[in-house]
């Protein structure tokens, strides 16, 4: 409604404009076709009018008048116009008051003059009779010209509203029309909650303005979708991996106080509970850590990291649980790469990527890090010599509790989580390289630093 309102505002605006374009043209044309009518009557009463022998000025009047115009209205003054020389029928039958007024100060001019029937249109132009000087008017009523307006306006007045009320019409329709697919976008946008995400609104064109809408709102509702699904699935895991600890306490709690024991009886469980409490505590701090990495909370002290020197810390801080698996962790320094980074939080997630190569080479594997770069990027490639990751595993192998071997109980499946959101508050990527039976590739690559000697 609002749409046709300013519509039809606008459209009498513009017919308004229309309307008084055309009166103003018409009128005009209307008073000039009067005038040359008058100039050609002028010329032809110059014609007609001639001087007898005693003096007297008389005309060859038509027996016939031809047309619609018929005879005008006619006076020949002196050429002081205080004189009436002549008078046709028409000038004798209906006196002009101003007409000798207008002949007295004759300056070429038409003028409309008022009488008690009708207006007059009135030419006042010296001219020549034989030798004579004199002054000819000619007049003819305005009647016919004011009854044309008078028809003119009638139709202009009566026809604006009804122009305007069938475009009101026709916009009211045409704006039903092309906000109809919004109308039908807002009723079913009302039925969509959190439980039917899965529906879309719909598309009748997906190529004009209206469809190009819808089709956004169904990829943000998909977004959305997958959003609350991947919450959904958060929050079970993190129910899971809650209750796995809480059970184990409980258990451990329930079977300590059946009957009497010693004191190193009570010790070992208060222990095992201990642990299991850890194991809460690591799996609480995690989820922190990830959050704020991911939220971009988390404060980061930049730096220049010297890479190599960084993965040594590394493998020197995890080459106690190489050593239980009696494996051989080495560093490829291919170039001295260094990269402006917070050393702590890369140090996090290099632990983690080490730390998950560690878990899944078999006994007596190799692991080995890279340190690269190429024009843009630093890299660091954690190579293992495990079994690789299962093509159906590739897809979610960064998501949170996402274990690719279901039998390993000892992880809480957010190592790749935290390192991959680690890399990512640096600027950086974490990716899987390459994977297969001879083991797995995960890259760091972060943006190269440019020292003041070129690249470093």
């Amino acid at each position: 409604m609002r749409l046709t309102f300013w519509y039809v505002a606008a459209m009498m605006v513009v017919l308004g404009v229309y309307v008084f374009g055309v009166y103003t043209v018409v009128s005009r044309g209307v008073l000039e076709s009067l005038d040359q009518q008058l100039r050609r009557d002028f010329q032809w009463v110059a014609a007609s009018v001639f001087q007898m022998s005693d003096g007297s000025y008389a005309w060859n009047e038509p027996d016939v008048i031809v047309g619609e115009e018929g005879l005008p209205w006619v006076q020949v003054w002196n050429e002081e116009g205080t004189s009436v020389l002549f008078r046709n029928s028409e000038a004798q039958r209906r006196s002009i008051p101003e007409s000798q007024a207008l002949a007295a100060q004759t300056d070429d001019r038409t003028v409309s003059v008022s009488t008690d029937a009708f207006p007059f249109r009135v030419l006042s132009r010296r001219g020549g009779i034989g030798p004579e000087r004199v002054v000819i008017q000619v007049a003819r009523s305005e009647e016919a010209m004011l009854q044309e307006l008078r028809d003119l306006e009638l139709i202009l007045v009566f026809g604006l509203p009804v122009a305007v009320a069938l475009a009101g019409l026709g916009g009211y329709t045409f704006a039903r029309g092309v906000l109809a697919p919004i109308e039908q976008m807002t009723e079913r946008a009302r039925t969509i909650t959190a439980e039917r995400l899965s529906d879309r609104l719909p598309v009748s064109n997906p190529e004009n303005e209206m469809g190009r809408l819808a089709t956004v709102f169904n990829e943000t509702l998909g977004r959305l979708q997958e959003s609350f699904d991947q919450m959904r699935r958060f929050t079970a895991d993190v129910s899971h991996e809650l209750r796995t600890p809480l059970t184990a306490i409980r258990s451990v709690g329930e079977v300590g106080l059946r009957g009497h024991r010693d004191d190193a009886a009570y010790r070992s469980i208060i222990g095992s509970m201990l642990e299991e409490v850890d194991r809460l505590a690591t799996l609480v701090d995690r989820l922190l850590t990830l959050s704020r990495a991911e939220t971009g909370q988390a404060a980061l002290s930049v730096d220049d990291v010297e890479l190599v020197s960084l993965a040594t810390d590394v493998v020197t801080h995890l080459g106690v649980l190489a050593e239980e698996k009696r494996q051989t962790i080495t560093i490829e320094p291919v170039t001295a790469a260094r990269a402006r980074a917070d050393r702590l939080v890369l140090r996090q997630a290099l632990i983690n990527l080490v730390d998950n190569a560690i878990k899944f080479t078999p006994l007596e594997g190799e692991i080995r890090i890279r340190v690269s770069e190429t024009p843009s990027d630093v890299l660091v490639d954690v190579i293992d010599s495990g079994s690789g990751v299962p093509a159906a595993a590739r897809e979610r192998i960064f998501d949170r509790f996402f274990r690719s071997d279901g039998n390993d109980a000892s992880g809480t499946g957010l190592g790749l989580s935290l390192a991959k959101g680690a890399v990512e508050a640096l600027g950086g990527r974490l990716t899987l390289e390459q994977t297969g039976p001879t083991g797995s590739t995960f890259r760091i690559a972060l943006p190269r630093k440019v020292g003041s000697g070129g690249m470093t």
